[in-house]
C-alpha cells in the first residue's frame, strides 16, 4: 500500500510539472490563409476590425500573425477609394504587399509614378514618401516595423 501511494503521489508531482512546463513552452502554430480565405472568407473572422474613415472609406483589416517581439505582422486588408500623403512624415514600416483584387498608385516624392494592380507585388519602405492613391483594392501583406 506504501509503494502505490509513493509511486501516485510521484505521478502527481510529475503531472504538475508538465502542466508547468507546457506552460512556459506555449504551443505556436503557423498561420495559414486558405483559399476561401483569400477569396474574402477572412474578413468573417472573429478577430476582423472593421473601420468607418472620416471620408466615407470603409477598410476591413485580419491580422493572421504577430510576432512574439511585436515587429513582424501578417495578415489582410481590404479598401475602397483612399489617398494618403506622406510629405511631412515618411510611411513609417517596412511593408511587402500582394495585390488580390484592384490597384494602387504610388507616387514617390520625386513625381516617379508606379501602378501595382492585383497579381502583382510591391515593397515599401519605412522611409518613403509620396502618396498613395487606389478606387479601392485586397492586399495581402507583411510589416516589419522596428518601433515598439
Amino acid at each position: 500500500m506504501r509503494r502505490i501511494v509513493s509511486f501516485l503521489l510521484c505521478l502527481a508531482i510529475v503531472s504538475a510539472a508538465g502542466i508547468l512546463i507546457a506552460e512556459e513552452h506555449k504551443i505556436v502554430y503557423p498561420a495559414k490563409m486558405s483559399k476561401a480565405d483569400i477569396g474574402g472568407e477572412i474578413f468573417s473572422r472573429p478577430n476582423m476590425k472593421k473601420k468607418n474613415h472620416d471620408n466615407g472609406n470603409t477598410t476591413l483589416s485580419v491580422t493572421t500573425l504577430k510576432s512574439s517581439d511585436k515587429k513582424f505582422f501578417t495578415g489582410m486588408y481590404k479598401s475602397g477609394r483612399e489617398r494618403e500623403e506622406y510629405k511631412e512624415e515618411s510611411y513609417g514600416v517596412d511593408e511587402f504587399m500582394y495585390f488580390l483584387e484592384g490597384s494602387v498608385t504610388l507616387t514617390s516624392a520625386d513625381g516617379a509614378v508606379q501602378v501595382i494592380n492585383a497579381g502583382e507585388a510591391v515593397t515599401i519602405s519605412k522611409e518613403w514618401m509620396g502618396t498613395w492613391e487606389s478606387d479601392g483594392y485586397t492586399k495581402i501583406w507583411v510589416i516589419y516595423s522596428n518601433e515598439d
